[in-house]
């Protein structure tokens, strides 16, 4: 089965009613609790906006035996279709933080629930570190490269935060209360800096100890990871040796004036920038000066249509003025 979804998109709402259902039923340290999702999956992004808690339970000792109200999930997706039809059981969410061993079984078992490939949402409710706290996930068949059988396994889509308009207005309300009143606009802004250079952070060091057990044969190679990482390299400035060439200099000094390739490739990107911003402001004066000149002919010809009016209308009043002083005489 294949992946139909490209992009998963999450309503504030979803976040809220699982943080609520983890709290509300006192989830002991791990365990976690499990729910259903609602929303629309016939686009290419799949929209998540509304959900509702199950009741589930697991064993610590065997993962593989777990129980799920079968008759549960019925009812309240007939009460639900009657309160909003276009909100279909589009999967499942659980919070995690990490997917499981049964997670591909009770995968299964939500087949017979949706019309496509149901869609596993993990929430972290106890977020420790930076980034989002949804991790989607969908069930494909792997073909392996040395011919043995297809096995099930979950492949990771992208996720989003997203609200609609009225939606918004009350999270806002929400992070007023949350929010630290004292605290600056500067102070926030460098929190949510600092925050997001933590996160990226913990996504290259992710990159890295995925290279490394890629190197070390440990993960199998996959080339669309690669492709994609690579896209990423060529982005970032050259940080390379220099060529041989460069290196071929006499002196020392001339030699590490040569390796400064960190310095050369931001020259190059800045003065491509500026250069940028050079023809558009020449472009934009060039423009203004055209618009001038187009003012000025305008004006002229206004000019010399007025001035015939105005000679005429003055001849029309001196033979006026002389016509009355014959009559008086």
């Amino acid at each position: 089965m294949q992946v139909t979804s490209e992009h998963v998109t999450v309503a504030p709402l979803v976040l809220l009613s699982a943080l609520d259902h983890y709290k509300r039923t006192n989830t002991p340290n791990g365990k976690r609790c499990v729910g259903v999702i609602l929303g629309d999956n016939s686009k290419a992004t799949l929209k998540v906006t509304n959900s509702f808690a199950l009741p589930f339970e697991e064993d610590e000792k065997n993962p593989d035996v777990w129980f799920l109200d079968h008759n549960y999930i019925e009812s309240m997706n007939e009460m639900c279709k009657k309160i909003n039809a276009k909100e279909k059981l589009i999967g499942w969410y659980h919070s995690g933080p990490k997917l499981r061993s049964a997670d591909l079984k009770i995968n299964e078992l939500f087949k017979r629930y949706t019309q496509k490939n149901p869609l596993l949402l993990i929430i972290d409710v106890q977020q420790s570190g930076v980034g989002l706290p949804t991790t989607a996930y969908m069930a494909v068949e792997q073909v392996k490269d040395d011919g043995t059988s297809t096995e099930k396994t979950f492949v990771h889509l992208p996720s989003s935060i997203e609200a609609e308009e009225a939606e918004e207005i009350g999270v806002e309300h929400l992070l007023r209360d949350v929010r630290d009143q004292a605290a600056g606009g500067l102070s926030i802004k460098l929190t949510n800096q600092l925050k997001s250079l933590k996160g990226l952070q913990t996504k290259l060091r992710d990159i890295v100890q995925y290279l490394e057990k890629v190197s070390q044969k440990q993960l199998p190679v996959n080339h669309i990871i690669l492709g994609k990482l690579q896209d990423v390299f060529n982005l970032l400035p050259n940080l390379g040796s220099p060529d041989d060439d460069e290196m071929g200099a006499g002196s020392a000094d001339e030699a590490i004036n040569a390796s400064s390739t960190l310095q050369k490739a931001l020259t190059v990107k800045t003065n491509d920038e500026l250069m940028i911003i050079y023809i558009s402001n020449l472009v934009r004066a060039i423009i203004a000066f055209d618009n001038l000149i187009e003012n000025k002919i305008q004006n002229k010809k206004l000019q010399n249509t007025k001035e015939p009016k105005a000679d005429s209308e003055t001849t029309g009043v001196e033979e006026t003025v002389t016509e009355e002083g014959g009559k008086k005489a």
